[in-house]
C-alpha cells in the first residue's frame, strides 16, 4: 500500500514574540523558522520559559507574532480578520489542554459536540459522531455524565474526543499528560499514536513528559525562544 503523501501543514518564517514585563521587553520567541508536515507526531520540549507554550499559541493563531509569518494549512494567519481566524481555527485545529477545559454544566456528549454545533453540523450527525468517538477513546456509556462525575483520566479522554471529533488537520496538545498518573498517561499516549496512524492527523505536543518524548517521531528542543535541536526518528 502506497504511503500517503505528506504536505506542509505549519510553516513559520522568522517568528519572534516580544512581551513587556514591568516595562522591560522579554523575547519569548527569537526568529523561529520551522516546517511541520502532515502525519507528524512532534514533541516540543525545553526548560520552563523556553517558549513552548508561546509557540503553540502563535502557530494556532491564539496569539500573534511580533515579527514573522505563520502559514497554517496554506493560509497566512496574519492576513485573516478576527472572525475568519476564529472560523479557520475551529475547522482546522483541535486543542487538548493540561487542565482539560471542559464545560462543567454540560454533559460529556454536549462537551464533545460543541465545536460541531458551532460549525452547524446537523444534530443527528453530531450525535452519531460523538458516540463513535467516545467508543474510540474508551468512554462508551458516559455520554450523559457531567465532567465532575469522571476521573481525571476520563476527563482528558473527553478532551481528546472533543479535539478530534470534527476531524481537524492538526491537534495541538499543551502538557496533556501532566495531571495524570503514569499508567493513564501511557494509555492515552498510545491511543493518540494509534489515532495519528489511523487518521493521518498531525499531532504537536508541548511537554516535559519523557513518555511523550520517547513516543514522538520528531523531537524539537527550544531554548531561550530558539530551536536548539530538531531530531527526526
Amino acid at each position: 500500500m502506497e504511503q500517503a503523501r505528506k504536505t506542509d501543514v505549519i510553516v513559520t518564517e522568522g517568528v519572534t514574540k516580544v512581551y513587556e514585563a514591568d516595562g522591560i521587553p522579554v523575547n519569548a520567541l527569537n526568529g523561529i523558522d520551522l516546517t511541520i508536515q502532515s502525519r507528524e507526531f512532534t514533541a516540543l520540549v525545553g526548560p520552563s520559559g523556553s517558549g513552548k507554550t508561546t509557540f503553540l499559541n502563535v502557530i494556532s493563531g491564539l496569539d500573534s507574532p511580533t515579527e514573522g509569518k505563520v502559514w497554517l494549512a496554506g493560509q497566512v494567519l496574519s492576513e485573516m480578520s478576527g472572525n475568519e481566524l476564529s472560523d479557520f481555527r475551529r475547522d482546522n485545529i483541535g486543542f487538548i489542554f493540561q487542565a482539560y477545559n471542559l464545560i462543567p454544566v454540560l454533559t460529556v456528549e454536549e462537551n464533545v459536540e460543541y465545536i460541531m454545533l458551532l460549525a452547524g453540523v446537523p444534530k443527528a450527525e453530531r450525535h452519531e459522531r460523538v458516540i463513535a468517538m467516545l467508543e474510540t477513546v474508551g468512554l462508551t456509556g458516559v455520554a450523559d455524565r457531567k465532567p465532575t462525575q469522571l476521573s481525571g483520566g476520563q476527563q482528558q479522554r473527553v478532551a481528546i474526543a472533543r479535539a478530534m471529533v470534527s476531524e481537524p488537520a492538526i491537534i495541538l496538545a499543551d502538557e496533556p499528560t501532566a495531571n495524570l498518573d503514569s499508567k493513564t498517561g501511557a494509555d492515552l499516549l498510545e491511543m493518540m499514536r494509534h489515532l495519528n496512524a489511523e487518521t493521518g492527523m498531525t499531532f504537536i505536543f508541548s511537554t516535559h513528559d519523557p513518555m511523550v518524548m520517547e513516543s514522538a517521531t520528531r523531537l524539537i528542543t527550544l531554548r531561550d525562544g530558539r530551536i536548539d535541536t530538531d531530531e527526526t526518528r
